[in-house]
């Protein structure tokens, strides 16, 4: 008994020194959107705070495409080593067990939780081309022509912003969905999609040069980077409010040590200049957790965007 007590204690030893030293190797960051995101750039930011905290390279492996799941499945198969690490948003991890009737990983039990990251809100664009300036202006735009104006979205958080509007504006848009926010934001510049609700890494840049116009801001207070611009409460639609969260997640039986060390350096890298300089630029909060804490949330913030869907009258595809 004393020498199985001893090897056990040894054991121990060694994962915990072994967890120290992690890592020893480069860490992978799959991001299930496109490049030019606002996922992208916080893993990017992150990544590089990390890589200077650890002197092992960050790789950004970009895998999007159906509303993050390729990513998501591809992290949720790799080895549980620390060394393959999800940096995705509630797209994933709250709302897509709700828009599809079967995904390819289970967002509970395939993943680690390790922190969150960040949390924020979206800004209502148009194309210049539309003959509108206010939200209340779109919404008597919209009423006139039925089915006929459309709205782009590359995450759920865009979609289901984009489906929560109509509702509760009482208008019927047509939904153009994407792989990500960039790619529908440039189909907008050619004046193919009406109107957006997206990220403000994605939109606010294009408002700042005039090639997109901004009607308002989806959280519940207004962004800081632009003060003037209402929420869409504020102009029009009383109590609308969509916001979005960033987390970070390994493979499920990622070692506990491990978990512990990758939540230490990515809490580390959200006070660093990189992701501080990120939150500065897109009025993104900084959110960090316990990996435990991250798991409880996750839960709530699972019931919430279902109860979002089903009022919304989404059916799972």
């Amino acid at each position: 008994m004393k020498r199985i007590i001893a090897a056990l204690a040894l054991a121990l030893a060694a994962t915990g020194v072994a967890a120290q030293e992690f890592p020893t190797k480069s860490i992978t960051f799959v991001v299930p959107f496109a490049a030019g995101s606002a996922t992208d750039t916080l893993a990017r930011a992150v990544g590089q705070a990390i890589s200077t905290e650890t002197k092992q390279a960050v790789v950004i492996d970009n895998k999007p495409g159906a509303s993050g799941m390729i990513a998501a499945q591809y992290v949720a198969k790799a080895p549980a080593d620390g060394y393959t690490v999800l940096i995705t948003t509630n797209t994933t991890h709250a709302a897509n067990e709700h828009l599809y009737k079967k995904l390819s990983y289970d967002p509970v039990r395939d993943f680690a939780p390790l922190s969150g990251l960040g949390k924020g809100g979206q800004v209502m664009v148009v194309k210049n081309s539309l003959p509108v300036k206010t939200v209340q202006e779109f919404i008597a735009h919209a009423k006139k022509s039925p089915g006929r104006i459309n709205f782009g979205s590359g995450s759920s958080s865009s979609r289901i912003a984009g489906e929560l509007l109509q509702q509760m504006a009482g208008i019927e848009l047509l939904h153009v969905p994407y792989k990500s926010n960039p790619l529908a934001v440039a189909d907008m510049l050619g004046g193919t999609i009406d109107m957006m609700i997206t990220d403000t890494t994605t939109g606010l840049p294009q408002v700042q040069a005039g090639k997109l116009r901004a009607l308002g801001y989806s959280g519940a207070r207004r962004s800081r980077l632009a003060p003037d611009l209402p929420t869409i409460s504020e102009a029009g639609v009383k109590g609308y409010e969509m916001s979005y969260w960033f987390a970070a997640y390994a493979p499920a039986g990622t070692p506990p040590a491990v978990v512990r060390r990758l939540n230490a350096l990515l809490v580390a890298a959200t006070k660093a200049g990189p992701v501080t300089s990120f939150y500065d630029k897109t009025g993104v909060d900084a959110f960090t957790t316990t990996p435990e804490e991250l798991a409880t949330f996750q839960l709530a913030e699972t019931k919430k965007w279902g109860e979002i869907i089903k009022k919304a009258n989404i059916q799972p595809e």
